[in-house]
């Protein structure tokens, strides 16, 4: 479970669930006792039982709304319930009891006295339930709430001795990203090595006599692989970077988070299909400064 993949409209979703549960145990019902005196320690509130259907339609139906719509950024994509998606269930379930809320404040039977009107609760429930509802349809047409809820931190600044640029998180082996085993030189993703682990154009016979070298250097690689010999591996981004569907669609299905490993399974000319921990694949398009694991 990555939060960086919940968006500023899933927060105001959030923000507008909370503010729901706090109003459901707010009266629903407000009295006039002037002139008279009123005990409005008996006043009713959402979950009173006496207010059925009040509490499965508007409570319980909004708060479990709010949770489908959060739980379904988390699934893989394509996974779905009765044909819909947890998001589009939660959605549904937040405009229903948005809709059943707003019929809660067309009076009832004890508001034929002018004395009794709506309550703090019954208000804030709708106020809560309509930015609910707004937020779970809008969220996909607005860039505003389309923008990931928490920003990318900042790129770690180089060391002043030379070291590496190491991005200060464990690797997928347990090793510090900007470590290498021994023997070995950490190279960027791109640069071709041999077999022991040095860049290819520093590798050199040292048995062999000083004379012309040959075409190449000993064992040598294709400048591109083919694409049956590509080999999966763990890499991480510098920044957070958008993960787009592997239809060719312009349409962002995940964000790649720094502090994160994920899993690259193919290769398309420069961008590299890529795998989240949850499942979800997709095309990683701007592939620089990707460190591989």
């Amino acid at each position: 479970m990555n939060i960086r993949s919940l968006t500023r409209g899933d927060g105001v979703v959030i923000g507008a669930a909370v503010l729901l549960f706090i109003a459901s145990f707010l009266d629903f019902y407000s009295v006039d006792c002037s002139g008279q005196f009123c005990d409005k320690s008996e006043l009713p509130n959402l979950w009173d039982s006496k207010l059925f259907p009040v509490l499965p339609t508007v409570v319980l139906a909004g708060i479990v709304g709010a949770v489908l719509i959060i739980a379904g950024r988390f699934q893989p994509q394509g996974r779905n319930l009765l044909g819909l998606t947890l998001d589009q269930w939660g959605t549904a379930l937040t405009v229903f009891a948005a809709w059943s809320s707003l019929w809660t404040m067309f009076g009832g039977a004890l508001e034929d006295n002018d004395k009794v009107g709506a309550g703090v609760g019954r208000i804030l429930a709708l106020i809560a339930l309509l930015v609910m509802a707004a937020g779970a349809l809008l969220t996909q047409r607005i860039p505003a709430l389309k923008a990931p809820l928490m920003g990318a931190p900042a790129p770690q600044a180089p060391s002043p001795y030379g070291a590496g640029p190491g991005y200060g998180y464990p690797g997928p082996g347990g090793m510090q990203q900007g470590q290498a085993p021994y023997g070995a030189q950490q190279q960027p993703y791109g640069a071709q090595t041999g077999q022991t682990g040095q860049p290819q154009h520093q590798q050199q016979d040292q048995s062999a006599p000083a004379q012309a070298q040959p075409a190449g250097p000993v064992g040598a690689q294709p400048a591109a692989a083919p694409a049956g010999d590509f080999a999966p591996f763990w890499f991480a981004v510098p920044v957070a970077r958008p993960l787009y569907g592997e239809d060719g669609s312009p349409t962002q299905i995940a964000e790649l988070a720094p502090g994160t490993w994920y899993l690259a399974v193919d290769q398309r000319g420069q961008a590299l299909v890529a795998q989240t921990q949850d499942g979800r694949r997709g095309v990683l398009q701007d592939t620089t400064g990707i460190q591989r694991g």
